[in-house]
């Protein structure tokens, strides 16, 4: 059997799926870094604290537009040039330079660079979009259908560990300075782009493709974007309610380190998770997923304890990888083989609907309590597992 024959029949390639991984991990952290720093900047430049709601809703706004856009230029590159990753090198290339181009504007003077430096924040977040789908519908050309949850678990282990590090270690974050913490995330971005590069093949078809999708469906699609849409507003539901829930009970607690808690375990049954998708499939184990998470976040409006806030951190974390394993497949799984990075749009597109609510809803502060929010959580979740068990009755 020759290697090409033998790379063919592989289920999953894993060296490519790592490479795939340290994208996503440099997308996180980027995250991460922006998240901690966006108010401080923006107050150290004399602007309201709430701009950055303001730049969120409308960075959000457009990478509605954006993200099936780009997945769905990407496809067309595809089919153009045979390979997609000169789009994706481009887009973060130019993700890495704008992100480190912010703290370097703050170094200017005058009202003129003091208005650039938000500007270079939703420039830097637009071109985050020109290559996250392209990049992620990827893992439909690293797996085969039937192993993709197992496939995904690589990139939900290193987007947990990467995502805990906003709450463990953020205060050491704050501390670098502007500079040096985007220094690092844009060379994160341009490190991963290396990486990835190394990794992927000269040609895209690595895995023999099992798509059950000849064409386009509407309904298909809806459920994809109707699916990012609750898993995203559900999940910054429950991150934003946990903190309030349990500084209700007792002001003095360090609601990070539940958060935390939450993240690393994520991270630590992502691969688990990807088995149990593997034998009960990807759309069971996602369902299982976010109902056990909607009557979870029922019950953070009552918690008393410490104790309990870490049993359902813990619990929370768990089910959440079987979500967060499944929403690459899900969506790979209802566009046709050659029309991957649409369908990873598409549900990133719902994402960015969901976090403009999100937006939105955060202007109401204290007047929604931790049991409303709990409940819009679960409505979130819920929402999102009607989406996907209405995929199995979208004809093909």
């Amino acid at each position: 059997m020759s290697h090409l024959s033998y790379r063919l029949r592989q289920r999953v390639l894993w060296t490519q799926v790592w490479g795939l991984a340290t994208v996503q991990g440099a997308i996180t952290l980027s995250w991460v870094i922006y998240s901690l720093y966006l108010v401080e900047v923006l107050t150290q430049l004399g602007f309201s604290p709430a701009l950055a709601t303001g730049l969120l809703v409308l960075e959000n706004g457009l990478a509605i537009v954006m993200e099936p856009l780009m997945g769905s230029l990407s496809d067309r590159v595809q089919q153009w040039l045979g390979n997609r990753f000169l789009l994706i090198a481009l887009g973060m290339i130019l993700a890495a330079s704008l992100f480190l181009s912010i703290p370097l504007v703050m170094l200017g003077n005058g009202e003129a660079v003091r208005w650039l430096v938000p500007t270079a924040m939703v420039a830097w977040a637009l071109s985050m979009t020109v290559f996250r789908s392209p990049a992620l519908s990827l893992l439909g050309r690293y797996a085969l259908a039937t192993k993709l949850p197992q496939a995904a678990s690589v990139l939900t282990l290193v987007g947990g560990i990467t995502g805990a590090m906003g709450f463990l270690v953020s205060d050491w974050l704050l501390a670098l300075g502007p500079l040096s913490a985007f220094g690092i995330g844009s060379a994160v971005l341009l490190g991963a782009a290396v990486v990835l590069g190394l990794c992927h093949p000269a040609r895209a078809v690595v895995v023999a493709p099992t798509s059950r999708w000849r064409d386009l469906s509407l309904e298909g699609l809806s459920l994809v974007f109707g699916a990012g849409l609750g898993v995203s507003l559900g999940g910054r539901l429950m991150i934003q309610t946990f903190p309030r829930a349990l500084a209700a009970q007792d002001p003095t607690v360090n609601a990070s380190i539940i958060l935390g808690l939450l993240f690393i375990v994520l991270a630590l049954t992502a691969i688990p998770a990807g088995s149990l998708a593997i034998r009960i499939g990807n759309r069971s184990a996602m369902i299982l997923g976010l109902v056990g998470m909607a009557l979870l976040c029922l019950t953070i409006g009552g918690l008393t304890s410490m104790v309990l806030a870490g049993i359902v951190a813990i619990a929370l974390g768990a089910l959440f990888s079987l979500v967060s394993n499944g929403t690459l497949p899900f969506a790979l799984s209802l566009v046709p083989y050659d029309r991957g990075g649409l369908g990873t749009g598409l549900y990133f597109s719902g994402g960015a609907l969901a976090l403009s609510l999100f937006g939105t809803l955060s202007r109401l502060g204290d007047s929604l309590s931790p049991v409303q929010g709990g409940q819009l959580a679960a409505s979130a979740f819920g929402f999102a597992a009607l989406c996907v068990g209405g995929s199995m009755w979208v004809r093909k």
